[in-house]
């Protein structure tokens, strides 16, 4: 059975602590939360700050995914405020075992993420060492952009790679995941969905978390 991880960038930030009730009512199992910094990617989320607001509203994990460059300054600040899961971009860590080595310092689990151009083989001498593989299925920046069908095929290869090394790796799809194609999504291999709009902009975002996370 997948992890659901709704992504909070689609949230209500005008309700948000209705939004986080509804989540923790929810069989959601992660909140997935989307930092940019305007530079790695053409648009500005939110920082530490909220993010110590969204710890203190629930028990679930805390998966923080930073679209930010020289993630490596801001670690030690992204723990303080209670990431459970810390993710870089492999595009943004020139030094990406230094950026695995110091989140684990910290006491997080390390996620590495992949722009959608980006070959899962870039990840063959560091992927023993991490714990999450977050694949975007739509180029980072904005939600609410459409699957790309190719990234099934990336998904089944990094299954194998996994899979052949005996390792405990999660991979984590990010980017256009829908009641209509999360099942496709799953048997290729994938372990967890992010899900922005198909959660928060529903009708009954509870009823659609359940629906994912039955399928």
């Amino acid at each position: 059975m997948a992890i659901i991880a709704p992504s909070l960038l689609a949230a209500d930030f005008l309700k948000l602590e209705s939004e986080c009730k509804m989540l923790n009512e929810s069989v959601a199992d992660w909140y997935h939360l989307d930092v940019m910094d305007g530079h790695f990617v053409p648009n500005i989320s939110f920082g530490p700050m909220l993010i110590e607001f969204f710890r203190k509203a629930t028990t679930k994990v805390c998966d923080v995914h930073l679209m930010i460059e020289e993630p490596g300054n801001y670690a030690e600040m992204f723990k303080k405020a209670g990431a459970d899961i810390l993710s870089v971009h492999i595009e943004a860590c020139p030094h990406l075992h230094r950026n695995i080595q110091q989140i684990k310092s910290l006491g997080m689990q390390a996620g590495v993420a992949l722009n959608p151009h980006t070959p899962v083989e870039s990840l063959k001498d560091v992927l023993a060492d991490i714990d999450l593989v977050c694949m975007m299925s739509v180029n980072p920046g904005f939600g609410g952009q459409s699957f790309i069908p190719h990234t099934l095929h990336k998904i089944k290869q990094l299954r194998e790679m996994i899979d052949e090394r005996a390792l405990n790796v999660k991979i984590e799809i990010d980017g256009g995941v829908t009641v209509e194609n999360a099942k496709s999504i799953i048997d290729a291999g994938a372990d967890v969905l992010v899900a922005g709009n198909t959660v928060f902009k529903s009708k009954d975002p509870k009823a659609t978390i359940a629906t994912l996370k039955n399928m």
